[in-house]
């Protein structure tokens, strides 16, 4: 960084491995992935996370995808905030939301885990909820154990469902970054 703008973090929650690409669970790494994609972001693999760093409108950020799965993500991030001398209010995490409908994105700048694990390991690992998340509804199937849904895949009728959604994240991605929370909650919620 060249001067005293704090860096933006964007984590993007899911599980490593071939197993879990394409998950419901994984639309978190796929946001990121769009994101690097985007702004010419290249990805280094460090023992505990995928780790990007780039800019978008002028702003340095950290694109990070944990590695250590969805429920223990909290230290991964704890330790990026570290390193980089930022701070919550520069974090932006980006996951699966079961109780919205598939492809609904929504934003938020604080709040409690929801149920989620990975945002309530990041809550409990960082001691803050004050945090901006961005949120993609992957729905719910009556019947099914909720561990089994969330690492199923996208039936063919939700793909371009969910791959509309990855792209209105992204791009709430840049407008949070280049125009603050509130200019994106106004735009997406």
């Amino acid at each position: 960084m060249t001067d005293n703008r704090l860096m933006w973090i964007i984590a993007g929650l899911g599980n490593p491995g071939r197993k879990y690409t394409r998950t419901r669970h994984n639309v978190g790494f796929m946001v990121i992935e769009e994101v690097a994609e985007r702004n010419g972001i290249a990805f280094t693999e460090k023992k505990t996370c995928r780790i990007g760093r780039g800019s978008i409108a002028e702003e340095d950020i950290l694109l990070i995808e944990p590695l250590l799965y969805m429920n223990v993500s909290g230290p991964v991030v704890k330790g990026i905030l570290s390193k980089s001398n930022s701070r919550p209010g520069n974090l932006i995490v980006i996951h699966d939301d079961l109780d919205m409908e598939t492809g609904k994105v929504r934003i938020r700048k604080t709040g409690s885990s929801g149920g989620h694990k990975g945002v309530e390991s990041i809550i409990q690992s960082i001691s803050s909820k004050d945090f901006i998340r961005i949120k993609l509804g992957i729905g719910r199937e009556a019947g099914v154990p909720v561990e089994d849904f969330v690492l199923s895949k996208f039936r063919r009728g939700e793909i371009s469902v969910i791959r509309d959604a990855i792209q209105k994240a992204a791009d709430a991605v840049s407008l949070i970054i280049a125009e603050g929370a509130d200019k994106a909650m106004n735009m997406y919620n």
